[in-house]
Parts: structure tokens; sequence; C-alpha cells
């Protein structure tokens, strides 16, 4: 190539530039097409499950939480839409990118769509799990200051922050290029310029997320496990509760697994100056991939109505549970007593006066 050819390639095009050597191990048209189709059906399901769900909801916190599940499916469907069918169409047609896309505006959009909607599952997540937070470790004022409106106006922000980082490499910080086998666009991962703190922006935001997940949601389950060892006098809420965070720690985990690989093959890439190795962005991606796909059947599956008809005669309420596993509610006592000291702990205390007046004339034997 020249040099007036070099001048004249579009940036997308400058570091790799199409075709590419088609090789089947790590590009099959199969594997896209499936994973795309079952991962739209699923969120497909999930969205009509949760439409039907949130029409029957009479609890306050509960409808929040599928807002929040709704934002979740509605952009996992959207972005193996967006993604799914560019990459199965170049599998099955083939097509040259230098001459669909002279320009780089298709691959800057689709460079642009993986990034939104990556981050986007990964920041929902932490979201969640601030509301959560809030909502069992602050319930009084939570139920003051939210609405539905305002848990909308969070996941539109939540959008808008991960819309305006996908920007980001048309503005010159980053940039979005090609990538092998030629079905996809991604931002360069690189340890010079602009492309560095771009890609150390990405894996630190998405890396983030799933600390800030993992913290809050840690300290939201010993808090409620400690409400739930407490009077059975709010039970029904409580179920609600255990429930939503049953879901919300399986969606935590599976965003983990799923991302925490690629996020660390970046700024691993990018710290140690290596070049890229393919075949590795390639897998981790498809690890990525399975989080769009696993997330929707947490909530299709993981629900006290699914569990009800798979084991009908079983009482799936807390107090079955503890008759189940006497030993639980004790445990569960020392251990929240431990973990978050001194105010839970002289809340325990108080507890366990009330139940020691009360014992009495509540097992007082009729004469």
């Amino acid at each position: 190539m020249n040099t007036s050819d070099a001048n004249n390639t579009p940036q997308c095009y400058s570091l790799k530039s199409p075709p590419f050597n088609y090789t089947r191990p790590i590009s099959s048209a199969y594997f896209s097409t499936i994973f795309s189709t079952l991962g739209i059906t699923s969120n497909l399901i999930a969205f009509i499950v949760l439409v039907k769900s949130f029409r029957r909801m009479r609890n306050r916190s509960r409808s929040f939480f599928l807002i929040f599940l709704a934002g979740l499916v509605v952009t996992d469907f959207m972005g193996l839409l967006v993604t799914g069918s560019i990459v199965v169409s170049f599998h099955f047609t083939r097509f040259n990118w230098r001459q669909v896309d002279p320009n780089c505006h298709f691959c800057n959009f689709m460079g642009m769509s993986m990034v939104f909607y990556g981050l986007c599952p990964l920041l929902l997540s932490a979201t969640m799990a601030m509301e959560r937070f809030c909502g069992i470790n602050r319930p009084f004022a939570r139920s003051t200051n939210t609405s539905k409106s305002r848990t909308v106006y969070m996941v539109l922000m939540v959008w808008l922050a991960a819309g305006c980082i996908a920007l980001l490499p048309l503005i010159g910080i980053g940039s979005y290029h090609i990538q092998a086998p030629g079905s996809w666009c991604f931002f360069n991962i690189s340890s010079k310029g602009s492309d560095m703190v771009f890609s150390l922006l990405f894996s630190f935001v998405g890396l983030t997320s799933i600390v800030v997940s993992f913290l809050l949601n840690t300290v939201s389950v010993v808090t409620l496990i400690k409400v739930c060892c407490g009077q059975d006098r709010t039970q029904r809420s409580r179920d609600h509760e255990v429930e939503m965070m049953v879901q919300l720690i399986l969606i935590m985990i599976i965003a983990s697994i799923s991302w925490c690989p690629l996020l660390v093959f970046i700024a691993q890439t990018v710290f140690s100056s290596d070049p890229l190795w393919v075949r590795k962005l390639l897998l981790y991606l498809r690890f990525a991939t399975c989080n769009q796909i696993l997330d929707p059947w947490v909530y299709i599956l993981f629900r006290r109505a699914v569990f009800k008809r798979v084991y009908p005669r079983f009482d799936w309420s807390r107090s079955s549970i503890m008759t189940l596993y006497p030993y639980f509610q004790e445990t569960a006592r020392r251990f929240t007593r431990s973990s978050l000291g001194g105010n839970l702990g002289s809340d325990e205390t108080g507890e366990t006066t009330k139940s020691n007046v009360t014992s009495p004339s509540t097992l007082k034997s009729p004469d």
C-alpha cells in the first residue's frame, strides 16, 4: 500500500483491512446463529412473563424491581438483535466491509452497539444492587423518595451513561476497528494513546460495576437474613424480598463469570503491551454473550410461582423452611450479630427480649 492509499484509508480499516482469511474454528455461522436465536427467544419470553407479573403485582418494592428487570431484558434483547443480525449476515453472505461501508459508519455503529449493550447489563446490575440495598437497609427513606417514574428515570440514566461512553471513540478517545474474522467491529485494544485510555475505561467501568454489585448484595443478604430470622409479622413482604435477592445474586454471578475474563483480558493486554491475542478475545467475547442469554432465564425459572408448580406439596414460606432446618435460625442469628455489629446487634437483642416477654402468654395452656 503506497502513502496516498494509506492516507485515504478510513480509520476503521487502518489497522486491519478486509477480507480476512476465513478460518472455521474461530468463526462459525452456526454458532452465531444458535446463540443469537436462543438469546432473542429467551429475552422475548422473559419480557412477556415480566409484563404479566407487573400487571398482577401489588407489592410496591417488587414493582420497582420488575422495572429494572424489564430494562435489563430489553437491553439484552436489543443487543442480541442488533449485533447478532450483523454477525449472522456476514457469515452467510460474506459481504466485503470496504464495499458495503466505505466510510466506516456501519462499523462505528456496530462498535458503539458492542460497547453500549456490553456495559448496560453491568451498570443495571449495579443500579439494581443499590436499589435493593436501600430497600432493605433504608426502607422508610426509600419508600418516600422512590416512585415508578423515578425508577424508569434511573434506567434511562444508565442507558445514557453507557451511550456517552460508547460515543467517546467518535470524538477521538479511542477508535473502532474491524476485527478478525471480519464479522464484527470493536474498539482497538492497545497500550498506546487514546486507545489505551478507552480500553482501560471500558474495563474499569465493567469491573467496578461488578465489585459494587458484590459488596452491596453481600450487605443486603446479611441484613435480610437477620430480618427474616425475626418475627413473622412481615412474612409476606419478606418473601418477596428474598425472591428478589435470589434473582439479583444470580444475575450478579452470571455477569461476573461471563464478563470478568474479557474485562481482565483487556486490562492485562493494555498493561503488558503484548500483541492482541485474537483467539482469546473471541473466546472471552462468547463468554460475555452468554450473559445476555442466561439473564432472562433467571427470572423465568427462579420464581416462587415456578417452584410451587414444580413441587406443589412443599410450603415455600419461610416458616416451613425454618421447620425443616431448626438449626438455621440460631446459626443465622449468630452470623448476622457478628457481621452487622452494634446497631443491628442491639436490635437483635431487643427482638429477643420481646420474644421472651410475650412467650409465657403465648404458650400458656387453657385451664
